[in-house]
């Protein structure tokens, strides 16, 4: 078996989903604790992130120069979407990596997000595994993405399938929603 270095295998999702590079890939932890080993959490309220994670939400976050995330993802770009799936299996593989792992959508790039994996059976001959964990339950509309960035305040990049439970965290948590930049 072939094993390919974070660098190739950032450069392989791109080339197969057809996605362009300037367009940042998330990344997946194994739980809530590893956050901080990839990004910048201080500013956080306590307890906030293991409100909203594991579950249908990527968070971002400023990397920081602690970071010890591969330069060559998403180079130029000092955030970075953080998940904590909901799903035991992909923590596991991702605790058994022992970092993060890098996380995209399972189909090419501008089509509607795979719900099974027979969604994206055009994509199986590019990958070296294929599991079947059934159907998504969050459906076509992803996770929901915030933007937690600037202390006490979010803004929600995508309304994804849990944009109404996210703000009401967000909230509680006494955060305050940004305008969207440029407004």
């Amino acid at each position: 078996m072939h094993y390919l270095s974070s660098t190739e295998a950032i450069k392989k999702i791109y080339a197969i989903k057809g996605r362009q590079e300037t367009k940042p890939l998330a990344i997946c932890v194994s739980n809530v604790l590893d956050i901080s080993r990839f990004a910048i959490t201080e500013h956080l309220p306590r307890g906030l992130l293991d409100n909203l994670l594991p579950g249908p939400v990527t968070v971002v976050l400023r990397r920081g120069d602690a970071s010890i995330l591969e330069t060559s993802l998403n180079p130029g770009v000092d955030s970075i979407g953080v998940r904590v799936p909901d799903s035991e299996f992909i923590r596991t593989v991702a605790r058994g990596s022992g970092s993060a792992l890098a996380l995209t959508s399972a189909n090419l790039s501008g089509q509607p997000s795979s719900i099974s994996v027979k969604d994206f059976e055009n994509l199986w001959q590019h990958c070296a595994f294929v599991y079947d964990g059934g159907l998504l339950p969050s459906g076509r509309s992803g996770s929901t993405v915030v933007d937690l960035t600037l202390p006490g305040k979010y803004m929600i990049i995508r309304a994804g399938s849990a944009r109404k439970e996210t703000s009401e965290i967000l909230k509680r948590f006494c955060l305050e929603e940004a305008a969207p930049s440029g407004a």
